[in-house]
């Protein structure tokens, strides 16, 4: 059991009211022809003024493909929601970046086991160290991103 298992995915997040206005404003920018939906080139500049990144193609066909096949692009209440999936998806990665940095005390972009120990006795200090190996040992199938070493780890 890790993150996604334990409840620790993104919770629903709501936009602000001055965040949620920029958004439309920003559809409403990209919409040149006023036809009350996105193509596929205008939604990719709108996630470059939104989020400051060109979507790859993969992402715009992703997106593309979940639109309905009876409109001629994304609409705005669509455009809302993809926006605000990606928001939330932004705020967890900056999460966990966050909670990561803190316990890399030596700025080296990895955990060690020990330093994997050490948070967990700030965090959690009547967990036992069965526990704590037993997540360490699970950590590089997770995809995070996270660089994880095995160094200090005996049983790799």
């Amino acid at each position: 059991m890790f993150f996604s298992q334990a409840g620790a995915r993104p919770r629903m997040w709501e936009a602000s009211p001055s965040e949620h206005k920029k958004w439309v404003e920003v559809f409403k920018a990209c919409d040149e022809e006023n036809k009350g939906c996105l193509s596929r080139e205008n939604f990719k500049v709108a996630v470059v003024m939104l989020f400051g990144y060109k979507p790859s193609k993969i992402e715009a066909d992703a997106v593309m493909s979940s639109v309905d096949p009876n409109t001629s692009g994304i609409l705005l209440k669509e455009f809302l929601d993809i926006v605000r999936k990606k928001k939330e998806a932004q705020l967890y990665r900056n999460e966990i970046r966050h909670i990561f940095t803190a316990f890399d005390r030596h700025y080296r972009g990895y955990l060690t086991l020990e330093d994997f120990k050490k948070a967990f006795k700030q965090v959690a200090p009547k967990l036992s160290e069965r526990i704590i190996l037993e997540v360490f040992r699970q950590l590089p199938s997770y995809p995070l991103g996270i660089s994880l070493t095995w160094e200090s780890y005996p049983m790799r």
